[in-house]
């Protein structure tokens, strides 16, 4: 868990604070994900979230059909012209997910203490008594006691939007549960969440087959968010589908980690995924509040309590000189080790650990920053069960960062949806997401029935653009070094190389020539201060039936990168260009970085291309 580059070091000037943000061709370099919808589907709203800093339109299929998200795709083409801002599309599938329905579209009033049925007969009518669910396994995974939240699209956490119920017991294929907290539903569709609950439905379900094979194919959808993976071999499976669809083979997955089951096989998904999206809102419902919030408890803590609380067999510490018993004021030590054990008689003595070995909450906060500094490590993620939100956060996002595989992080700005700014913790929580890694903040509700969907995109992105500036990229980038370890390959090395080349000579910009994009995302991997131009050479390719040009997945698909800006090169200019057309691309780059107002007269700018078989990184210097 690296976490102590978040900031910089030098203190910020309080003068600096009240000054007005500038603005700018681009908003900030951490991109932003509108989920469109009823309150932003027009081209003019469309236009304005642009203009405010959108640069992935999200499609949720988990409402609405094909005909109404086609119509909203056909205004996003019209705004995309009308604004020349570029915008990827993606699709979020429906996955496992279970949904209450509401033919008549009527509110449903729930009482607190009160009793409702799930049941699995749609014929009946949705009321305060019964509530008609899509699935008919729901009696055979729930037990008396489990938890189930349902609500609109999704959970905002309000109590007067949301309902909690509690099983209270099965009979049959119905399940009566009783109503924990008073709520109105609105709307035709509510979304089911049975938490820490193994759903039997299949990742990619008919629905989405059928939804990609034919909406997907006709728009060539750029990305393709898998809801609810919870397994590596789900993005296998998905991956293998895509590449019998024609150009979607080129479609990026996004594995979208929502339960407790996705969060335990990380690593494992992370491998396969070409990025991840962290759905806190459903992660928060699945995992305890009391577990969430550890941090807050006042009472005394059993080491053994924390650690089995992590799901750890036990703890492993980076530095000898640093032991439990120094924590909690105690000479005892705890067993010192580098790995996890899997042996079953060390687990059983594990598990006798006296619990007098506890300490408060501010000795815990202690161990927390003891883990930050890098004094303590432990197994991020290849655990029994995390259910600490907040740092599963921070050691996914910097999983992702080393991977060089974009991270978006949900759910920030929830009460944006009914007003006009957002709350304090709200804004804290989105320059964090920033300051931990995040590639992208995902819009969910906000944009989509949100009654501010262009405020919300803005507001977002000036804070975005504000805690980048205290993001401390020095020490990011020799962690980032260090991480990847020697020899590096050669693509990761020019890549580091070009960064640490801008910032020495503190350039306005990179830019980098590519025709797969791999090498302007391992720039970006870096996280430079300046922004980085990915000019897109296309390629000739041939399925010998027909010629067409490469590229426009390759650009688009770094609209979801952090601090990487895409133009697509002329395709007459082959992809093994002499010098004289790359000084040709390198003008039109370089002019387009003026329109923008990212380069200057006498800035510097570093260049990354290819020359013959050469990978070359130079440094020039405009002139008036």
């Amino acid at each position: 868990m690296q976490s102590n580059h978040l900031l910089l070091e030098e203190p910020i000037r309080m003068a600096s604070i009240l000054e007005s943000s500038k603005s700018s061709f681009f908003p900030a370099m951490t991109k932003i994900v509108g989920t469109l919808g009823p309150k932003s589907r027009s081209v003019e709203v469309i236009s304005g979230c642009l203009k405010a800093g959108m640069s992935v339109a999200r499609f949720d299929f988990s409402w609405g059909n094909p005909k109404y998200h086609q119509e909203t795709l056909e205004n996003l083409k019209a705004a995309v012209k009308t604004t020349k801002k570029l915008c990827a599309v993606m699709l979020d599938t429906v996955g496992p997910e279970l949904q209450v329905v509401n033919k008549s579209g009527n509110p449903i009033s729930l009482l607190a203490d009160g009793f409702v049925i799930l049941t699995p007969d749609q014929e009946q009518e949705a009321s305060s008594e019964v509530l008609p669910i899509n699935f008919d396994g729901l009696s055979k995974a729930v037990k008396h006691g489990d938890t189930i939240f349902v609500g609109q699209y999704l959970f905002t956490g309000s109590e007067t939007t949301s309902v909690w119920l509690e099983v209270s017991e099965v009979k049959g294929n119905d399940v009566v549960c009783v109503i924990k907290n008073s709520a109105t539903l609105a709307g035709s569709l509510f979304t089911l969440h049975a938490s820490q609950i193994r759903i039997e439905l299949p990742t990619l379900s008919d629905k989405d087959k059928e939804v990609i094979s034919t909406w997907g194919v006709q728009n060539k959808i750029d990305f393709l968010s898998l809801s609810y993976t919870r397994h590596a071999e789900d993005v296998r499976n998905a991956r293998e589908y895509l590449s019998k669809l024609g150009d979607l083979y080129q479609t990026q997955i996004f594995a979208k980690i929502e339960n407790i089951e996705g969060l335990i096989h990380f690593d494992e998904i992370l491998q396969e995924a070409d990025g991840i999206i962290l759905s806190r809102g459903n992660l928060g419902i699945d995992l305890p509040p009391e577990k969430a919030f550890h941090l807050r408890r006042a009472d005394k803590l059993s080491c053994r309590e924390i650690v089995l609380m992590w799901g750890l067999e036990k703890p492993s510490f980076k530095s000898h000189s640093l032991t439990w018993g120094q924590l909690d004021g105690k000479s005892s030590s705890f067993p010192c080790s580098m790995e996890r054990t899997t042996d079953l008689k060390e687990k059983e003595n594990f598990a006798r650990c006296p619990k007098s070995l506890s300490f408060t909450a501010n000795e815990f906060t202690s161990l927390l920053l003891a883990i930050y500094a890098n004094l303590l490590h432990w197994p991020l993620l290849g655990i029994n069960a995390l259910h600490l939100v907040f740092l599963f956060q921070k050691a996914a996002l910097y999983k992702c960062n080393m991977a060089g595989k974009p991270a978006v992080v949900t759910r920030v700005v929830d009460s944006m949806t009914d007003n006009l700014r957002p709350t304090r913790a709200e804004a804290t929580d989105v320059a964090n997401a920033v300051l931990d890694g995040s590639d992208a903040i995902l819009l969910g509700a906000e944009t989509l029935r949100g009654l501010y969907p262009v405020e919300t995109i803005s507001i977002v992105g000036k804070i975005c653009a504000e805690a980048e500036k205290v993001f401390n990229q020095d020490l990011y980038f020799k962690k980032t070094v260090k991480y990847v370890g020697e020899p590096m390959t050669h693509l990761e090395s020019i890549a580091s190389s070009a960064v640490r080349a801008a910032i020495k000579v503190k350039a306005s910009v990179i830019i980098c020539f590519t025709s797969s994009g791999r090498a302007a995302r391992l720039i970006a991997k870096y996280r430079p201060t300046m922004p980085v131009l990915s000019v897109v050479i296309p390629r000739l390719k041939t399925n010998q039936l027909k010629w067409s040009f490469s590229g426009a997945f390759e650009a688009r698909q770094s609209l979801v990168v952090r601090g990487l800006f895409p133009m697509l090169a002329d395709p007459r200019h082959a992809a093994e260009s002499t010098s004289s057309t790359n000084e040709s691309i390198l003008k039109v780059a370089l002019d387009h970085g003026k329109a923008s107002g990212v380069i200057k007269s006498h800035d510097r700018v570093v260049i990354c291309q290819k020359v013959g078989d050469a990978s070359v990184v130079k440094i020039i210097e405009l002139e008036d």
